[in-house]
C-alpha cells in the first residue's frame, strides 16, 4: 500500500514533462530495441526497451535519460529488468491502480458529500 510519501513520490517524477513522456510511451509500448545489435531486428519484443531508444525521441544525452528512468523506477511507477541482451521496461500496473484508487475515492468522497478530514500523518 501507498503511503503519503510514495504518492508525493510519484507526482514529483511525473510533475517533470519529460519524465512524464517518457512514462506516457514506456506505458503505451512506445519503445523496443535490442541491446545487442548481434540480434536479428525481428528478435525485438514489443516490451523490451533501453536508452538508446528512448534517447532518440528527446535532445538529451543517454545519463540523462537513464537518471529520468532512475526517477520513475524509484517512485515505483516502473519495473526494469534485464534478461539476457534485453532490458525489459514496463510500468508498475499495481501502483498505477492504486494510485488511480485514490482519485475514484477521493472523487466519490466529493460528490456524495462525505466530509473528509485531512491527516498530515498518513
Amino acid at each position: 500500500m501507498l503511503d503519503m510519501d510514495d504518492k508525493i513520490k510519484i507526482f514529483k517524477a511525473l510533475g517533470n514533462e519529460t519524465r512524464f513522456k517518457i512514462f506516457k510511451n514506456i506505458f503505451t509500448g512506445g519503445y523496443a530495441c535490442s541491446i545487442d545489435n548481434t540480434q536479428p531486428k525481428d528478435d525485438i519484443i514489443a516490451q523490451a526497451t533501453c536508452v538508446s531508444s528512448i534517447a532518440e525521441h528527446f535532445d538529451f544525452a543517454l545519463p540523462t535519460i537513464s537518471r529520468h528512468l532512475k526517477e520513475l523506477k524509484d517512485a515505483k511507477i516502473i519495473t526494469m529488468k534485464k534478461v539476457k541482451n534485453k532490458i525489459y521496461i514496463e510500468p508498475n500496473i499495481e501502483t498505477m491502480k492504486e494510485i488511480s484508487e485514490c482519485f475514484t475515492t477521493l472523487t466519490n468522497e466529493f460528490e456524495t458529500g462525505v466530509v473528509y478530514q485531512y491527516d498530515n500523518t498518513k
